[in-house]
């Protein structure tokens, strides 16, 4: 019954078990690994047997004969039901509380665990004595409904807890259990996935779960990889693209080279963050421990005034107890250890749902106080990698058959401007030609024979060997796209220029979006990147972005980022989380873009999976829906006290209004499961718009 919360503060297991009423150390362990599942198990199975063993001490209870205007058969030591089923209900549900309690007085940390433990052991010793003292009253019917509530408090809190926590259940039950193994001569051998290691080469059968991270070797097919980006469109895979462990083969069959197993794969990686987010302490959490601590001393302090003022006005009887157990039930702060963890799961999981890995709640937070966002480029804001802009050609040189002949003259090619040129041909669905004589001209371009022609393809510095001069439409095509730090190269018919591509690292479809985005929120918006002015502004001006910090060495990002801070703002950087380092650690909140397949970067405290920029936007979407839940709980957890702890001091008593011990554990429990309901609203919540 230990939470982790207590246990991992007691480094010795042997204690830890002791501290949390196990008899050894394996008890413990066994239990733990069970997590919320085995404590709301747990909550509900004493919840019941508490329950069934309430029901004699309630029908041979005056209090309630009289209430509900009854009489319960009697025979001979029907009298000592309620001492005896109450004594039941304290030893299996109650002593719990107590053990749990110790804790946090070995900490000197009273809590929740104390003031319950205090509650219902004030009610029971006072009953145990009022039996054997002939007092005035008995309060076993109070206290057995007392723990009968309180369990039914903590079950509902393993539940809600459990549901919110399930990403991390359904991530790892994405992963298969075995795999297919291929061996040199191509035979097939089911493994277990554990076996498998870096370099093994697998068969993914249509429909099958890819069971680790790798490349596609041979094959094409559809994935989907829906639960590791959120993107329910299935993604085309074939020879040399990445796959990721847990994601659904389509229709088409696989063989996939083992890059990463076990704790190196996405998921894993995935799962990890997400669990650090989870344990991680944001500063609304550390408010609601601290306000548990001040709410300890709260209820401590009413308790003494209340037996103070009640005992001089009435003298010592069991009205004056009755109204200090109430006093101390009521200001349980049970909902208020659940108001902050219950929003981090749910949040948690909401984020990572839609592509959002929260690292560090710290950083969640913080993005509230952002006033500048700044951007790398390369890889950012764009694609990381050359694309095909606009082409141009002139004559009888039509663009396909222009765009045909380059990719040609490129198929042997490796320069990040071949392989731009060959991928837009494979776009538009065309076929190169056999190209025979090929030739690399170093640091002017390449030469080749098509269907008995010479071709050339490439820049200025060729242009110039050849002594070719462009035709009017392609030198004004030339001047237009360099003006907006393009590269454009050309290609020639024997020495005669017939068509320019223009070739740039293009910009990511989402960019406009999160720059347009973050300006009407009222952000400013600056890029940061090592390129030329030119190139650097040719970009801003097409994003709208405010401020452009070009030509900046990886080494002094960092300093850029300083700058700004120094400047006045708050600054949250957004970046490929390599060589941007530096600038995510310095930047008051760093956001690193991922790939789905490098998520554990620690420089970071928010990880964008789905490496879309406008994936900014639902950071700080998740942060106001996150903050604005945990104000809500707080409220609802603690501030329910202004109007009950007057009440059940007996404020009202003149006017008739008095609340039982077991009515004030009622109105406490409430509180608690309108903080989880309320907490589960947050599922409905769109991070797609405000």
């Amino acid at each position: 019954m230990c939470p982790e919360s207590i246990a991992d503060d007691i480094v010795n297991e042997e204690i830890r078990a002791d501290a949390c009423g196990y008899r050894t150390a394996l008890e413990w362990r066994e239990h733990m690994e069970q997590g919320h599942r085995g404590h709301e198990m747990m909550f509900r199975r004493k919840f019941w047997v508490c329950l069934a063993l309430s029901l004699p001490v309630l029908a041979y209870s005056p209090s309630v004969q009289s209430l509900l205007g009854f009489s319960a058969p009697s025979f001979p030591g029907s009298v000592w039901l309620p001492f005896a089923f109450s004594l039941l209900v304290f030893w299996y549900g109650g002593i719990p509380f107590l053990r749990m309690a110790l804790p946090e007085l070995r900490r000197g940390k009273p809590g929740m665990m104390t003031l319950i433990s205090l509650a219902i052991s004030v009610a029971f010793v006072y009953s145990v004595a009022s039996r054997f003292l002939d007092l005035e009253k008995e309060l076993f019917w109070e206290l057995v409904t007392l723990i009968d509530v309180m369990l039914l408090g903590h079950w509902v809190e393993m539940r809600s807890v459990r549901r919110a926590s399930g990403a991390l259940d359904e991530l790892a039950r994405l992963m298969p259990d075995t795999a297919e193994r291929l061996d040199d001569e191509g035979n097939t051998s089911e493994v277990p996935v554990s076996e498998l290691s870096e370099g093994d080469l697998v068969l993914v059968r249509p429909g099958s779960s890819i069971p680790a991270d790798g490349e596609v070797a041979e094959g094409s097919s559809s994935v989907n990889e829906a639960m590791v980006t959120g993107e329910s469109t299935p993604v085309k895979k074939s020879p040399g693209n990445g796959v990721v462990g847990g994601t659904v083969n389509g229709d088409g069959s696989l063989r996939v080279r083992v890059t990463a197993t076990g704790e190196d794969t996405a998921i894993a990686g995935i799962m990890r963050l997400v669990k650090e987010a989870r344990e991680s302490k944001s500063d609304t959490q550390l408010l609601a421990d601290r306000a548990a601590g001040w709410l300890f001393y709260v209820a401590l302090g009413a308790a003494a005034v209340t037996a103070v003022g009640w005992g001089l006005a009435r003298g010592a009887d069991v009205f004056v107890l009755e109204r200090v157990v109430t006093v101390l039930v009521i200001a349980c702060p049970h909902a208020l250890g659940l108001a902050i963890p219950l929003v981090v799961a749910i949040t948690t999981a909401l984020g990572a749902a839609s592509g959002v890995l929260v690292r560090d709640r710290h950083a969640l937070e913080r993005i509230r106080e952002v006033t500048t966002v700044v951007f790398d480029k390369t890889g950012t804001l764009t694609q990381g990698e050359f694309a095909v802009e606009a082409m141009e050609s002139v004559g009888d040189t039509e663009p396909e058959r222009a765009l045909k002949m380059a990719a040609a003259l490129e198929s042997e090619s490796e320069h990040p401007i071949a392989r731009a040129i060959r991928q837009r041909a494979e776009e538009d669905s065309l076929r190169a030609p056999d190209v025979e004589g090929f030739t690399a001209l170093e640091g002017k371009g390449v030469r080749g024979d098509v269907d008995g022609s010479t071709w050339h393809l490439g820049g200025p510095a060729l242009l110039s060997e050849l002594g070719a001069d462009l035709p009017r439409a392609l030198s004004e095509f030339r001047s237009g796209q360099e003006s907006r730090a393009r590269t454009v190269v050309f290609l020639l018919d024997e020495s005669d220029p017939v068509a320019a591509f223009s070739v740039a690292d293009g910009l990511r479809d989402e960019s406009a979006n999160a720059v347009n985005g973050l300006r009407e929120a009222g952000l400013k918006v600056a890029m940061l990147t090592g390129d030329s002015r030119e190139a650097a502004e040719a970009v801003a001006d097409e994003l709208g972005i405010d401020r452009v910090l070009s030509e900046v060495l990886p080494e002094n990002k960092d300093s850029q980022i300083r700058s700004l801070q120094e400047d006045g703002e708050t600054v949250a950087m957004v970046g490929d989380g390599i060589n941007d380092a530096p600038a995510l650690t310095r930047a008051d909140v760093g956001i690193a873009i991922g790939s789905g397949t490098d998520v554990a970067v620690e420089s970071a405290g928010i990880v964008l999976v789905k490496s879309r920029p406008d994936d900014v936007l639902k950071v700080f979407r998740l942060s106001r829906a996150s903050r604005s839940k945990m104000i809500q709980n707080l409220w609802w957890a603690a501030g329910y006290n202004i109007v009950a702890l007057p009440l059940a001091a007996g404020a009202m008593a003149r006017w008739g209004v008095i609340l039982s011990p077991a009515v004030g554990a009622l109105l406490m429990s409430l509180s608690t499961v309108i903080v989880a309901l309320n907490a589960q609203l947050l599922r409905r919540r769109s991070l797609t718009e405000d």
